[in-house]
């Protein structure tokens, strides 16, 4: 019975080493691509209008005291005809951000600004539900969008709005840029996470026309594609990606611009860029459940449904590392014995797929767009991942038999260097339930380290010594925000 029950931890273990490669060939695919595809010429829109459109631009805010203003501020500041522009404050605030706003709007509906603050009687539906009563109320035929930590610039609109002179594009997307990601290791680890995002997957996705997403901020939508594919809806907490599926199932083209960039700020806390990450895969795997099977029975591209699946299950990343996790100490156990055959032929290369060729994936976007400081953070980023796999495997699940559930939004704290810290965190997360579960996979994550050690398995030791050390810097991060909160 005991030989059988570890042979089942062995199945599990292999089987999601397995799956964790195909995600690696992926990456290396996405890279194949990126080269290919980034030689070709792109076209590029007119650099004039003919005629000014009116457009509504939407700031969804919720408890946004420290960013409300700069985004207000810089959204008012657009270059575009003043009677052609409207800017909605979609405020579903509980706390003083709404007298923040009230002011801000105030002084710029002095100075002939067109703006709108708009308070709900409650958070229905959340995010998506404020962008849809906000749709209500405007007759506008293009919706630009901002999350509350962005800064664009004055000519945001005037860049973008000259793609929409195709009538099929539904929705223009721009690239995040980061004014912070030099405030500590945690934000570099998380500019290196994102930028490829934009500058590799979107990119890649765009010009071979495969579906990509609208990334809830940042972008311009027409209005009519929105409504064509059946508007906001709430039954998922990723309501951009799953809008987005719908409007390019139903035939509107996207178009991204790696040239635009709009500033924003990273979450400076572990509990914060955890919340975050929590929230995209629980809305991913929500979005997989509602999209994949409509996908399926399509008349679409193989191409198309093939990316999309991997695109819309990557998440389940998280739950296969969390399973690695959990089955290496039993795996060990049950092959003392395995020869170097065994290792050469399954071990090694299924080692080099899940773990060197992701890691590869971000160390080649460092080398090739020029960004050497980011280079020293790469082998933080395997150990933060392991340490991070199993709180977000949590979403994962909930994603896989729920839908909707409570938007929770990333807090921001307009903090983009060091000694900005003060009272900032007031919006901190609870982390202890979180370091109770880290501290028990940093025990168990230890086993296999000291069976390594002491059997005299030396060449092992450095690749077990990463799953402990994952769970150690988790668990050092969320020390380091209680730290802060209580000053």
């Amino acid at each position: 019975m005991n030989t059988l029950n570890l042979n089942i931890w062995v199945i599990i273990h292999f089987f999601s080493l397995a799956s964790l490669s195909i995600y690696g060939i992926h990456r290396l695919w996405m890279i194949w691509c990126w080269r290919k595809e980034c030689g070709k010429k792109k076209e590029t829109a007119h650099d004039s209008f003919s005629i000014f459109p009116e457009i509504t631009v939407q700031l969804p805010l919720y408890n946004e005291r420290f960013v409300a203003k700069r985004l207000i501020d810089a959204v008012a500041s657009f270059d575009w005809p003043k009677d052609k522009l409207i800017i909605q404050v979609l405020d579903d605030s509980t706390d003083e951000t709404s007298e923040i706003v009230a002011d801000s709007v105030k002084y710029w509906k002095n100075k002939s600004v067109r703006i709108e603050h708009h308070k709900r009687s409650d958070r229905k539906g959340f995010k998506a539900g404020a962008l849809a009563e906000g749709m209500k109320r405007t007759e506008s035929p293009f919706i630009a969008v901002f999350d509350a930590d962005f800064i664009p610039s004055p000519d945001f609109l005037k860049k973008t709005m000259l793609y929409f002179e195709n009538e099929r594009i539904g929705m223009v997307q721009t690239r995040w840029d980061f004014v912070n990601s030099d405030y500590s290791f945690l934000t570099k680890i998380q500019k290196i996470l994102l930028s490829p995002h934009f500058e590799i997957e979107h990119q890649v996705r765009f010009r071979r026309s495969l579906f990509f997403n609208f990334n809830g901020t940042a972008g311009v939508w027409r209005k009519s594609a929105i409504e064509d594919a059946g508007g906001w809806q709430a039954d998922t907490v990723t309501e951009d990606l799953d809008l987005s599926y719908r409007a390019q199932i139903k035939g509107w083209k996207f178009e991204y611009v790696n040239e635009i960039t709009v500033p924003s700020e990273l979450p400076v806390t572990l509990s914060a860029f955890r919340s975050q990450q929590q929230r995209w895969a629980k809305g991913s795997v929500q979005t997989a459940r509602k999209i994949l099977p409509i996908l399926i029975k399509s008349g679409l591209p193989l191409s198309v449904k093939i990316e999309s699946f991997m695109h819309l299950l990557a998440n389940f990343g998280w739950l296969f590392g969390a399973l690695v996790t959990l089955t290496l100490y039993p795996t060990l156990a049950a092959r003392i014995s395995v020869g170097p055959y065994q290792i050469i032929w399954l071990d090694i290369p299924l080692f080099v797929f899940s773990g060197c060729a992701i890691l590869f994936y971000y160390l080649y976007y460092a080398l090739k767009t020029g960004k050497m400081s980011l280079i020293y953070i790469l082998p933080l980023l395997p150990a933060l991942s392991i340490g991070l796999a199993p709180s977000i495997t949590l979403s994962v699940l909930q994603g896989l038999f729920r839908n909707g559930g409570e938007f929770k939004r990333t807090p921001k704290f307009g903090i983009v260097r060091k000694g900005r810290e003060g009272g900032s965190f007031i919006y901190g997360q609870p982390v202890m339930s979180y370091m109770l579960l880290d501290s028990a996979f940093l025990i168990y994550a230890s086993l296999p380290l000291f069976f390594a050690i002491t059997r005299g398995t030396w060449p092992a030791i450095p690749f077990l010594a990463l799953f402990p050390a994952g769970f150690a810097v988790v668990l050092v991060l969320d020390f380091y925000s209680l730290g802060l909160r209580n000053d």
